[in-house]
């Protein structure tokens, strides 16, 4: 099913798909962002998107692709199935389990009758200005140049939503001013800075360029995720004091490798320094509360932390010389 419907599938799908990872979607936005004439940013947020598939237009979406009936079949038992909690078995009439091996591409398919090709008709047809479309899985972030564009576009959208069992978060999506002349309108009216909005783990901010002071989108790692993190670290180093130094050192170093695999994006190096530094004091924190003797003198922590923790490196190019490359 994966080949057949990665012919059908758009070029604005980032999510679940073979050759397509989080970072080419936050670069398309990025190159989308600086290269169109964006004004305004519409935030979507699918509420309980995965618990609110209906499985009657699922199945109707699969008929329309897949004509063998076995598959279809085998689609409906592993819907009806259920899902195990606690030991429970949990029958479910609406969306898919997360967790399960189809769900993702199931998801692709719900949303690419619903929002894909709607949303690639609306703008052709309908918009009056530039318009970009970037989504991952449920994660959705479109820009308009045009504000009308994007309330109308919301308010139709949470119309197609009703009509297949969808509906767009009340608090969680919002329209906000965004792109290069966001600052300076918003400083004429009197009002504030323009608002932030996440995506895929990054807080996107209206920025200026150091050489020219140009518009420029700065992506900062987002302080909930930064802090889960820290936490899941702190947790972990409590369950392993007592292990030796070198293993411990080398957990950490790969917990610091891969979060800077991640979120080593130009613009990111504070944020990055950050997640080192707080990581090795929660080492020294762990490692001083070992024994009764005393805590660890910072000049030997300094050692440990220079051998074991990776130093910061931003691993991703800018995106417009990435996207380059790719298209």
């Amino acid at each position: 099913m994966n080949a057949i419907y990665e012919t059908d599938f758009l070029g604005f799908s980032y999510g679940f798909r073979p050759g397509r990872s989080p970072h080419q979607a936050l670069d398309a936005l990025y190159t989308g962002l600086l290269t169109k004439k964006v004004n305004w940013v519409l935030d979507l947020d699918i509420k309980g998107f995965f618990d609110g598939i209906s499985h009657e237009w699922l199945v109707k979406f699969v008929e329309h692709r897949i004509a063998d009936r076995r598959v279809v079949r085998l689609i409906q038992k592993w819907l009806n199935a259920g899902v195990l909690e606690d030991g429970k078995l949990l029958r479910v009439e609406e969306g898919t389990p997360q967790g399960g091996s189809a769900s993702p591409l199931l998801a692709n398919i719900y949303l690419h009758y619903v929002f894909d090709l709607w949303v690639q008709a609306w703008r052709r047809k309908r918009s009056h200005g530039d318009m970009i479309v970037v989504r991952f899985a449920d994660d959705m972030v479109l820009g308009f140049q045009v504000k009308s564009d994007a309330e109308r576009f919301w308010a139709e959208l949470t119309e197609r939503f009703r009509k297949f069992a969808l509906e767009l978060h009340p608090e969680k999506t919002r329209l906000l001013e965004f792109g290069p002349f966001a600052v300076a309108d918003r400083k004429r009216r009197g009002e504030r800075k323009p608002e932030t909005f996440n995506f895929l783990g990054f807080t996107h901010i209206c920025g200026k360029k150091r050489s020219n002071g140009m518009f420029t989108v700065v992506r900062q790692t987002m302080r909930k995720r930064l802090q889960a993190k820290l936490n899941a670290v702190k947790t972990e180093l409590r369950r392993r004091m007592h292990h030796p130094i070198p293993d411990q050192g080398q957990w950490l170093r790969s917990v610091v490798s891969g979060h800077s695999r991640y979120y080593g994006v130009p613009m990111n190096a504070p944020a990055l320094h950050l997640f080192r530094f707080q990581v090795g004091w929660l080492w020294h924190r762990a490692l001083s509360r070992r024994s009764q003797n005393g805590r660890i003198l910072w000049d030997r922590m300094r050692r440990l932390i220079n051998r074991w923790l990776p130093p910061v490196r931003l691993y991703h190019d800018y995106p417009l010389r990435r996207m380059g490359v790719v298209t």
